[in-house]
């Protein structure tokens, strides 16, 4: 179970908008992250690298956690809210839940529950 400071912390992290980061600094090296019913993608190193090219897509990108923070033993879920700049200036707002399993202070499974139509570009 994290500790409270730790669930913090991560959560900073992500809001400084330094994903990468945060997966290399939270997530066990065989942790795995999984979008909606799709495969999981399974290896700190790959999620790091899926991550950076998710990103690299983007001018810029505002992520915010809505709080309140669930927790339950080993179990978190936190509603995550953002927002996206493309590189083509079109914007995009993506809302989604994250369930995650921890191991200590590690995250261990990921699985995010979103509607994938919010990944449609509108034009600013």
């Amino acid at each position: 179970m994290p500790s409270p400071a730790t669930l913090d912390s991560f959560i900073a992290r992500v809001e400084s908008n330094a994903h990468v980061e945060a997966i290399q600094e939270f997530y066990a090296p065989n942790a795995s992250m999984q979008e909606n019913m799709a495969a999981p993608r399974v290896g700190r190193d790959n999620l790091v690298a899926h991550e950076a090219a998710a990103l690299a897509r983007a001018k810029s990108v505002r992520s915010s956690c809505v709080r309140p923070v669930f927790v339950n033993g080993d179990h978190v879920v936190i509603r995550w809210i953002f927002e996206f700049t493309w590189k083509d200036d079109s914007v995009g707002r993506i809302e989604e839940l994250a369930y995650q399993r921890w191991e200590g202070e590690k995250i261990v499974q990921e699985q995010f529950f979103y509607d994938p139509k919010q990944f449609v570009r509108a034009a600013q």
